[in-house]
């Protein structure tokens, strides 16, 4: 049986926190739910962003990239709030 991804949840926080000044320039802010065994980070998309039709593209393409960037073993990130398609 494989054994989980360790993640440490600090350095995922030091990276939301580099993104949040864009996000709150839009009105919006980012929360760390959880972070799951397989890689995958949970975060809830808070204020403008929760309600904002470019909310995948922000998460996808802003907050995903940033983290994987930074943390390989990140596999893909969830955001608990919104409705996403399943790939």
């Amino acid at each position: 049986m494989a054994e989980g991804v360790k993640i440490d949840r600090e350095k995922v926080e030091e990276v939301l926190e580099s993104i949040r000044p864009a996000l709150r320039f839009d009105g919006g802010d980012v929360e760390l739910v959880d972070i799951g065994e397989d890689g995958t980070v949970y975060v809830r998309l808070m204020g403008a962003c929760s309600g904002c039709a470019m909310s995948l593209m922000t998460l996808k393409g802003g907050i995903e990239q940033r983290l994987k960037q930074a943390i390989p073993e990140v596999k893909e990130v969830v955001a608990v709030n919104l409705d996403q398609p399943m790939f």
